[in-house]
């Protein structure tokens, strides 16, 4: 049987000059969409934080989908972090730099008891911009990030050393 890595190294598309020329962009929809891949993926990502862990935070989009797997793996709840003006109010909002320009992400206010332990998964780690912003939108809610887990990380681009200090697992690192 293949392994979360092989599985996600066999299906991953890679699209050269997406969204823009010299950009080699790694589409997981179709590793996502395969069934024994997004087992072998939400098996090993759930395995890795066994235990320290209450909630699943997913960043959107792909992230809801590999949130949503994983908690009901864990039989634990679900946290969906938007795009900002997705969520009615009230939220708590972060706003933070992309290499591309500046973004925000939102949480529902009430949704986090104090001292949930909450793991963020996404698909991609690049610069760590994303995932830096929802860890420091989790804790301003009173959250306690327990982990984070990603199924690529694009090494070479900073985002481990951005969120160094946190416990990060990636499948896959390329």
């Amino acid at each position: 049987m293949a392994s979360a890595a092989e599985l996600v190294d066999r299906l991953t598309l890679v699209v050269p000059d997406f969204p823009e020329p010299g950009i080699l962009f790694r589409d997981l929809t179709p590793t996502l969409a395969d069934a024994a891949a997004l087992r072998a993926i939400t098996d090993e990502l759930v395995g890795r934080f066994a235990g320290a862990f209450d909630l699943v935070a997913g960043i959107e989009a792909r992230g809801f989908l590999l949130a949503a797997a994983a908690a009901y793996a864990a039989g634990t709840g679900v946290v969906a972090v938007r795009k900002a003006g997705k969520l009615p109010p009230a939220t708590l909002v972060e706003h933070y730099e992309l290499e591309y320009g500046a973004a925000a992400l939102e949480i529902r206010a009430d949704q986090l008891a104090p001292g949930t332990r909450v793991l963020v998964l996404d698909d991609v780690l690049a610069t760590g911009g994303t995932v830096d912003a929802t860890c420091t939108l989790l804790e301003r809610a009173g959250a306690h990030v327990a982990g984070v887990g990603v199924v690529l990380e694009l090494t070479g681009l900073g985002g481990r050393e951005r969120l160094a200090g946190r416990d990060v697992a990636a499948i896959r690192a390329v």
